[in-house]
């Protein structure tokens, strides 16, 4: 009778020590640095730039689970979540923040802290921002991957008018909340302009409203639609393929990954090489280097990719010398 209670006893301590077990290891180890990713899109969807920063990470001899813990905190698209996420790994005291996606999250990290280290990856200018004082010389807590996709809008233009020369009229989706959103706009309205072409401008924030506007597209119908760049549209890259495809909507967007799904053409830097890049920024701060001694890095690796499938589905002919300058083509 008393060995049976025993062995209650113990099994109950050890039902207890296995509960309790995941929780401290869920804390924060002295020699295991926490890194909190700030992303503002879905999990699901960002795992091919998770793992290059991951890979970027393992370069400078940090792997996940063992020697560096990742707290992850994704926004789903809903940008105005994001200062909440930021304060939360702020409580979390994590020893870098690495801000995912648009300029958003990292406007909400460097709002949230002067003292954790931040590392951004976005494609805007992060000096017009206020993110860093320099490219050189960031200053304060925070550096990072610029690769400049957004500011790529008038190199896509000008591949659009190459391509369809004969069009008067282009459109120009962007979403709502995304910070880059009026300076996108304005800067396409100058090129279009310079180009002689009348620039339409669309918004949109869900999934539901994406399928609204190409429906609303039928009736207005520009002769092209250029997609700017952000995260949650990179998420929704399948969507975006479909609907261009059963609207026969020629669209040119901002990343391979579209085109590698069925898109037109793409226009952009390598934003997989700018998360591994990011990856390693975050290795070399958690070895005790200073984010602001690390010069901000600007991608320079810009693919052109076109997809002749689809431009044949369209019905459209790829002029020789516009196939000639593209780096990928899918057949």
């Amino acid at each position: 009778m008393q060995f049976n209670h025993l062995k209650r006893r113990d099994f109950i301590r050890f039902v207890a020590g296995a509960v309790a077990w995941p929780c401290a290891a869920r804390g924060q180890p002295p020699n295991k640095p926490v890194i909190g990713f700030l992303g503002s899109p879905s999990a699901a969807e960002w795992v091919p730039f998770t793992s290059a920063f991951l890979q970027g990470l393992q370069e400078t001899g940090y792997l996940e689970g063992q020697n560096v813990a990742i707290e992850y905190r994704w926004a789903n698209g809903e940008y105005e979540r994001l200062p909440e996420l930021a304060a939360d790994l702020k409580l979390r005291q994590v020893n870098l923040i690495l801000a995912a996606g648009s300029v958003a999250p990292a406007l909400a990290a460097k709002a949230a802290t002067a003292t954790i280290p931040i590392v951004f990856v976005n494609g805007v200018d992060p000096v017009h921002f206020g993110l860093v004082s320099s490219l050189n010389r960031p200053g304060g807590n925070i550096t990072g991957i610029s690769f400049l996709t957004g500011d790529l809008g008038a190199k896509r233009l000008g591949l659009v008018h190459e391509l369809l020369p004969n069009i008067s009229v282009v459109g120009l989706l962007v979403k709502t909340d995304n910070p880059n959103a009026e300076s996108a706009l304005r800067d396409m309205r100058e090129a279009a302009r310079s180009l002689g072409l009348d620039l339409h401008s669309f918004k949109a924030q869900t999934a539901q409203e994406i399928d609204a506007l190409f429906a609303r597209l039928n009736t207005e119908r520009p002769g092209a639609l250029l997609v700017n760049a952000d995260p949650f549209f990179t998420s929704q890259y399948s969507q975006f393929v479909q609907l261009a495809a059963s609207h026969k909507l020629p669209t040119i967007y901002y990343a391979r990954e579209f085109v590698a799904a069925g898109g037109l053409m793409s226009y952009g830097t390598n934003i997989r090489d700018a998360y591994r890049q990011a990856g390693v920024y975050a290795g070399k701060i958690l070895k005790g280097a200073q984010a602001a001694d690390l010069p901000v890095a600007q991608s320079t690796k810009f693919e052109f990719v076109i997809n002749l499938n689809t431009a044949k589905a369209l019905g459209l002919e790829v002029p020789p010398g516009l196939s000639a300058r593209a780096d990928e083509i899918i057949e």
